[in-house]
């Protein structure tokens, strides 16, 4: 037997060897994919690519020469690995003042998830689309003019593109998530900004932030993050501003958004010509009776919920007819609580219509005149098109970008998270974040920070009165309410679509940087 045995491995010898040969030969093979692996994780992405362009534009008569740098800067993750590339676009003058004494201002737009393309070709460029003031551009091609109310004669322009839009990447196998939050979207634009000023030698050049929508909110919690670099800010503004979610979002037992949402509702259908005749035509003199009413008379009646008396709900039901032109059947159905879905669905009804919610001016037909909220928002319907086509047509022409990559607007960030991670007593825990203490805080510690809140009165996503409410929430002392300034165009959410109101954005802007910076931007060398 033991022979046997014997003589069956002898003769399997060379089977193992060719085994043991294979098995040593993977194991290689595993080894050196491995170091391979480990190589190309140590290896740096490559840059990623610059495309420079030089430029000149007519800006109050005087000629203004510029580059345009279109191009990314790398984030890294906490322990120093490449993560990320953030894109840009930005405009230097090369005519007026040196570069350490001229304003920096770095814009983005909001969503949160949207690229800049909407600042960018709407008011901050030096080029811009044309659209109708109000009402759909429609198909192409669009055209696009020198835009002679850019802030560019006074300030270098940054627009940002934040992890996940436009052309900005994670890098390997980073998640998205990494970025996609309250505050770690903050801290990516915050490293952003550090890395901007060493590479373009910007460190002592007056330094602004100028979002738009979720944009304020970003701002707002970027401040802060700045100031723990010991950066401070010269100034922000904040256009169609929300700081307090609770503000916009009509939840079950919490009645502040219908108060402040109410004054909108009013400016809104007296544009539409939907209010009963006796209410003020004055609109200034409409919007003053309104606000004090909203938070006097009609929130002491929401407060008290099932317990309002029936005489005082008919006072408040008539009242809320004179103020929306909604009718008195339909305020006591919704309860006296009238959220802006509902109000955008049911002013027109009667006429197959739905009022915009991003400018209550844009009107369209109604897909579903039965439904409880629009079917679309006849504004963002009306000019998505034409700032997508005309950005992408400017990029890649006069810009002179010729790389491959998508330029992505909108809709590939997901999951946000709405929770705070370094400011986490400011969240109710509920999604509804406040993100004002942020702000408030930065104020107190950098007593010279200005403030320009920027208000579209037709807007319904971003309601003005919100917005004013929030900022007189904040606590501050007088001495740093002072530094809060207010605009309002008599526009929707991104008023800059009016051309007529470009002036006024124009002188507004130009006056709050030059006074928060000195007048040096404007003195030719």
């Amino acid at each position: 037997m033991e022979f046997s045995v014997l003589r069956l491995l002898a003769a399997a010898r060379p089977a193992l060897a060719l085994i043991c040969v294979a098995a040593l030969a993977a194991t290689a093979q595993a080894r050196a994919e491995e170091g391979d692996a480990a190589s190309a994780a140590a290896k740096p992405p490559p840059p990623p690519g610059r495309w420079e362009t030089s430029h000149s534009i007519e800006v109050g008569g005087e000629t203004v020469e510029y580059d345009a740098v279109v191009t990314g800067i790398q984030l890294d993750n906490d322990d120093g690995a490449p993560a990320a590339h953030l894109w840009y676009t930005a405009y230097f003058r090369t005519n007026g003042a040196a570069s350490q004494e001229r304003p920096l201002v770095f814009s983005y737009n909001g969503g949160p998830g949207s690229a800049s393309f909407w600042l960018h070709m709407g008011i901050m460029g030096p080029r811009r689309v044309v659209t109708p003031d109000v009402g759909p551009q429609g198909a192409p091609p669009y055209p696009l003019e020198d835009n002679a109310w850019t802030l560019l004669d006074i300030a270098d322009i940054v627009m940002v593109d934040p992890v996940g839009t436009g052309f900005s990447r994670t890098l390997g196998e980073t998640p998205g998530s990494d970025y996609w939050g309250i505050d770690e979207d903050a801290k990516s634009l915050a490293q952003f900004i550090r890395r901007f000023l060493s590479a373009h030698d910007r460190w002592n050049s007056p330094r602004y932030l100028l979002g738009e929508s979720y944009g304020t909110t970003r701002s707002a919690v970027l401040a802060g993050h700045l100031q723990r670099a010991n950066i401070d800010l010269n100034g922000i503004v904040l256009v169609s501003s929300v700081l307090q979610f609770n503000t916009i979002q009509f939840a079950p037992g919490d009645d502040l958004a219908y108060i402040v949402n109410l004054p909108s509702y009013t400016v809104a259908a007296r544009y539409l010509d939907a209010l009963p005749e006796g209410t003020p035509a004055d609109l200034g003199t409409l919007m003053a009776e309104v606000e004090e009413w909203a938070l006097t008379e009609y929130a002491t009646a929401l407060l008290r919920g099932s317990t309002l008396d029936a005489d005082t709900r008919v006072r408040v039901i008539d009242r809320l007819h004179r103020y929306t032109g909604l009718s008195r059947d339909f305020l006591d159905k919704s309860d006296l609580r009238v959220t802006a879905p509902a109000f955008e669905a049911e002013l027109l009804r009667n006429e197959g219509k739905i009022v915009g919610r991003l400018d209550a001016r844009f009107t369209g037909p109604a897909g579903d005149t039965l439904g409880a909220r629009p079917s679309h928002d006849p504004q963002s319907t009306a000019i998505s098109s034409a700032y997508t086509s005309a950005f992408n047509s400017y990029l890649r022409g006069e810009l002179g970008y010729d790389g491959d990559r998508e330029y992505v607007p909108s809709g590939a960030v997901r999951d946000w998270n709405w929770g705070r991670v370094s400011a986490g007593r400011f969240s109710r825990g509920d999604g509804t974040p406040n993100v004002a203490p942020d702000l408030a805080a930065a104020m107190r510690r950098n007593p010279e920070l200005e403030v320009l809140l920027i208000n579209g009165l037709y807007d319904l996503a971003t309601p003005y009165f919100a917005a004013v409410w929030t900022l007189d929430h904040m606590g501050l002392p007088p001495e740093l309410r002072a530094n809060i300034q207010r605009e309002d165009f008599a526009a929707g959410h991104m008023m800059y679509v009016d051309q007529s109101l470009l002036p006024q954005w124009k002188e507004t802007l130009d006056a709050f940087i030059l006074r928060t910076s000195g007048s040096a931007a404007r003195d030719p060398e």
